[in-house]
């Protein structure tokens, strides 16, 4: 499976999730104009690239599963 590049591509969108995610959480905290600005902007790329790590996860389980 860590020889798949499917498997590592589902990785890397699962991470760029969780990088977008704590930058959000990091502007919340910490307030101010950044997040006043920014906030929303961020919440929407989470939202999308959540999506694509969805899809990719998706595709990783119907292309490479087992079947049982």
């Amino acid at each position: 499976m860590t020889n798949d590049p499917l498997f590592w591509f589902m990785l890397l969108s699962v991470a760029a999730v969780l990088v977008i995610l704590m930058a959000g959480i990091g502007t919340f905290g910490k307030g101010g104009a950044f997040n006043r600005k920014y906030a929303n902007k961020i919440m929407r790329w989470r939202i999308g690239a959540q999506l694509f790590a969805v899809v990719m996860i998706v595709l990783f389980v119907v292309l490479r599963g087992n079947g049982g």
